[in-house]
């Protein structure tokens, strides 16, 4: 009898020990994946500061790029400085588009046929909806030339209306610039003045005027 209870409690005692060894183990587990899970998160965070600090840092070098150009452009023709650093970052997504990047076209501005045009999908707002359609658009040799092309439009119009965007020079704040472009027909973008505005006020492009 003495034996079978000592085999008895030997068992139980192992029972007990194995059991508490998983608890151990599965405590060890759980501080591990929360540590995982830590780690992950700080890196994550740390990842998306940096990607911050760089879009940041490349946001300011593009209109440090620009500005100047802008402003020479606005001593020049008269369009604002701020309107045309705001259109630019708009219409190119800050200099990242496959327009801005490679063919220097800052606004979009669209061409005929002839060499010094390429082919591109583009999105316009047509009967209350966004649609995509492909059109030619003109390759500049810098960005300075582009800047100059989007003042001369402002000045010059448009073959069938050279008065077209006058307003736009003559308005006096931005924020009536940003309106008299849209009403004028630039964009077919309904919130494009908003957006624009938005964009001055942000990044203090005003103070470029």
């Amino acid at each position: 009898m003495a034996k079978k209870k000592l085999k008895k409690r030997t068992k139980h005692k192992i029972q007990a020990v194995t059991k508490k060894m998983v608890q151990i183990l599965f405590g060890v587990l759980i501080l591990y994946m929360a540590g995982q899970a830590l780690t992950t998160s700080y890196r994550s965070t740390f990842n998306n500061q940096e990607n911050s600090e760089a879009e940041i840092e490349s946001h300011g070098s593009f209109i440090e790029t620009i500005a100047p150009i802008a402003q020479a452009m606005q001593e020049r023709y008269g369009v604002r400085a701020s309107l045309s650093i705001a259109q630019a970052i708009l219409e190119s997504d800050w200099g990242t588009s496959d327009l801005a990047a490679q063919y220097n076209n800052l606004y979009g501005v669209k061409g005929g046929d002839g060499a010094d045009v390429v082919a591109l999908e583009t999105q316009e707002f047509s009967e209350g909806e966004w649609i995509t359609i492909f059109a030619n658009f003109k390759v500049y040799e810098s960005y300075a030339a582009s800047i100059e092309d989007h003042a001369l439009l402002m000045v010059d119009g448009t073959t069938w209306n050279n008065e077209l965007y006058h307003s736009v020079i003559e308005a006096p704040t931005y924020q009536e610039a940003a309106r008299a472009i849209h009403q004028a027909g630039y964009a077919t973008d309904p919130d494009y003045p908003e957006k624009l505005i938005q964009v001055i006020e942000e990044y203090e492009l005003y103070k470029y005027d």
